[in-house]
């Protein structure tokens, strides 16, 4: 069976979804279609939560006008025949009604969830209809049946398998199922999500509960490419990555793919293809377990880095002071990206800001502080890298008028991570382009 994942700009217009219809029907076998929401529809169910939660209502309600508006000329043009316009209507008319219940009454965290979740729900309905008009046999799947996630916010992948066998056994006879990404319960059994971009998530943890034969995410670009396309010119698609570089492109900032999409596909050894909805017959990209070795793949870069270095005359065989200053962090759940030592020095990356100021304070209590805003972590991606003879020096030669404010190299075998500031993240990308791929 596949599982099949439909983004936002995939289903975002009728005649997208009308195409995606197109492309499911001639996938041989038997799959898991997996759709987000209507592309701008999240972002609008933002900020209609946003002003309930400040008790704008008539902020909300305008915003919600103007995206039933949308939906009604998106069904206006997604059914032909007057009597699944009709269908179309009744569906967008109830969930309409729902947001506006919702802004009726009080609402709060739970409530804005469970709005968030609506999306979904929404584009689900609205192409399984599509496919009855068009006389192809479908089944809805809802995912708050299956997906659900603990009180740390991690899905539960064993309950997930365990409830979808039992659904799955009884639809044998369909070829199409059709279920909602990003949405699942918590573990008070209410709406939640997995966080933006968790369509992704979603059929990589179905893929994995149910032993896919291949997780495909469908977007709008043709597979991952060797650097950031929207940066630079000369880029080209890569047609194979091992789960571990595309892990480390996808964390630092190629947008193609969500970060945490990965791990369940990884760890059940299911294949995860990225194609392009936009031009089926491109090639995109496979992630696997297999993967050529001491090669330079691909180039992403993560912006938002605050760099910040504690030096200490103290540090001088201090064992125990390291420990001392990722507890700092670990107390104020900040996560570390890089980090650099010397003897009396050491320098570390964070890309979330919202505890600084009393991460700050209690770093001046170990010594003299630094702090540089505005960088750019540039990830040159490739497995075992380790092995390439000249790596580095290919590296350096390429960026030899960017100043580089830290490098780590050698914590993985797939990454060689370097600190730029973001003013010159746009050269050092091309250069790198240049000297790496001579593109």
């Amino acid at each position: 069976m596949l599982v099949v994942k439909f983004g936002g700009t995939s289903v975002g217009k009728p005649e997208r979804m009308k195409k995606i219809a197109s492309l499911v029907q001639d996938m041989p076998g038997k799959k898991i279609v997996v759709l987000s929401a209507l592309s701008g529809t999240t972002n609008a169910l933002v900020r209609i939560g946003d002003h309930l939660m400040a008790q704008q209502h008539t902020g909300a309600n305008n915003e919600i006008n103007e995206l039933e508006k949308h939906y009604m000329q998106f069904i206006n043009e997604l059914y032909t025949s007057e009597s699944y316009k009709a269908i179309g209507e009744e569906i967008v008319s109830r969930y309409f009604s729902l947001f506006r219940l919702l802004a009726a009454g009080k609402f709060d965290d739970r409530s804005y969830r469970e709005l968030l979740a609506q999306g979904e729900l929404i584009s689900t309905e609205l192409f399984y209809h599509h496919l009855h008009e068009i006389k192809v046999s479908a089944r809805l799947l809802p995912a708050l049946h299956f997906m659900s996630i603990d009180e740390n916010q991690e899905p539960e992948l064993e309950k997930i398998s365990e409830r979808l066998k039992p659904i799955l056994e009884t639809l044998t006879t369909i070829d199409i199922l059709v279920t909602q990404g990003y949405i699942c319960r918590n573990h008070r059994n209410e709406i939640d999500n997995l966080k933006r971009g968790g369509s992704d998530y979603t059929a990589s943890l179905i893929g994995a509960a149910i032993k896919a034969e291949e997780i495909q995410i469908w977007t709008d670009i043709d597979g991952m490419h060797n650097n950031d396309p929207r940066i630079v010119k000369k880029t080209i698609p890569i047609a194979e990555l091992t789960f571990d570089e595309a892990s480390e492109l996808a964390y630092f900032g190629a947008k193609i793919l969500h970060p945490s999409t990965i791990v369940p596909a990884q760890k059940f050894h299911v294949p995860v293809r990225l194609k392009n909805t936009m031009d089926e017959k491109a090639a995109g990209t496979i992630i696997s377990d297999k993967g050529s070795r001491a090669q330079i793949k691909a180039i992403a870069a993560k912006d938002g880095i605050t760099a910040i270095k504690i030096k200490s005359s103290r540090m001088l065989l201090a064992y125990g002071f390291l420990r001392k200053v990722f507890e700092v962090f670990e107390r104020y759940k900040t996560p570390i990206d890089m980090i650099s030592t010397s003897e009396v020095a050491v320098s570390v990356t964070i890309d979330e800001n919202k505890q600084l100021d009393k991460i700050l304070e209690e770093l001046r209590t170990f010594g003299t502080i630094e702090v540089d805003d505005n960088q750019s972590i540039i990830c040159i991606v490739g497995n075992m890298l380790s092995e390439k003879e000249g790596v580095l020096k290919e590296v350096f030669q390429s960026l030899a008028n960017i100043p580089i404010r830290m490098v780590s190299y050698g914590g993985s075998p797939n990454n060689i991570s370097i600190l730029v500031s973001t003013k010159q993240k746009e050269a050092a990308l091309n250069l790198l382009n240049e000297g790496l791929f001579k593109l």
